[in-house]
């Protein structure tokens, strides 16, 4: 009988995924199987605090637990998912108490785990790069959830901070940030975009960190708020354009049409999942890239069009 199979009802699992923001976006396909499958399962995600506002108010999450292997023994799980393999997460898989420890087999190590997940590919049938939400949602197929499409992720959107009352509307986000240097397109090139999108009365909002320099935004609307504020903002936006960052997969999941600007990056592991969007790649540098070629994507999207109408 498969695993998910042998729960007891009402059985706790917990799904240590810790960071980052993307991958805790493209984890949300995965609980979704799980939860589609076996309703009655409560379960709990591990995840660092500062990303914690994205499983807040998810119908398929019970818990929101801290990144500890004592929080995650409290919780009583029976079934224990590592999404994470780095050390922590497996002496919280190990210490979890679970009756079930499941893990990938590519995992530094699988000593804490009696249920060893093997390649994607081999779960999916497939022969193919496959994207992260595959990858993590392979483990819900190897657990015994039946194979069925990956669907898209699902975050909740929240109340539209005050200020965002401001933008209007038709709204589009620009996020000219990332986590590294190379995965940058200029930031002046945005602040051209958003002169471009302005032209069809869509108000350009530029999403930004507390540290983030968004002088390049030269006037326009630069939204500094919470990960959960930031969230509902991208929920409502009605295009965003950004590099390949966290930021990206949010708005994908709330189905935002999406210009994602990627250099070093594969897209067909990271880009935008189950939303419609362009991809503007860049292997020789996203330098490289002029305005004129994102404008472009932009105008295939035809989001343009709607917003003057």
């Amino acid at each position: 009988m498969p695993v998910v199979d042998q729960l007891p009802r009402g059985s706790r699992v917990c799904v240590i995924r810790i960071r980052s923001l993307g991958d805790c976006v493209l984890t949300t396909p995965a609980l979704g199987l799980l939860k589609q499958h076996r309703p009655d399962l409560q379960i709990g995600v591990v995840v660092e605090e500062r990303f914690s506002a994205l499983f807040e108010d998810h119908p398929d999450v019970s818990a929101i637990l801290a990144p500890t292997w004592s929080a995650v023994r409290r919780f009583r799980p029976s079934l224990c998912i590592n999404l994470h393999g780095g050390t922590r997460s497996l002496w919280m898989t190990a210490l979890s108490g679970a009756r079930f420890r499941a893990g990938f087999a590519h995992h530094v190590t699988t000593l804490p785990y009696n249920l060893r997940v093997g390649r994607a590919q081999q779960i999916l049938g497939v022969n193919r790069t496959v994207h992260t939400a595959e990858h993590l949602a392979s483990v819900a197929f190897a657990l015994g959830v039946p194979m069925d499409r990956v669907p898209a992720a699902r975050l909740t959107p929240g109340e539209l901070p005050m200020e965002a009352a401001a933008f209007g509307s038709r709204y589009a986000v620009i996020h000219p940030f990332a986590a590294t240097p190379e995965k940058c397109w200029p930031r002046e090139r945005f602040a051209e975009v958003a002169r471009y999108l302005a032209l069809w009365n869509i108000t350009p909002v530029f999403l930004a960190g507390p540290n983030d320099d968004a002088s390049a935004a030269m006037g326009q609307h630069v939204f500094r708020g919470s990960l959960k504020q930031a969230k509902a903002v991208l929920s409502r936006a009605i295009l965003f354009i950004g590099n390949d960052s966290g930021p990206a997969h949010v708005a994908a999941a709330f189905g935002v049409p999406s210009v994602v600007l990627f250099g070093p990056s594969n897209p067909s592991i990271w880009g935008p999942w189950r939303t419609e969007s362009e991809i503007v790649v860049a292997p020789e540098g996203l330098a490289a890239v002029p305005v004129t070629r994102v404008i472009a994507a932009v105008e295939r999207l035809r989001i343009l069009e709607e917003a003057h109408a």
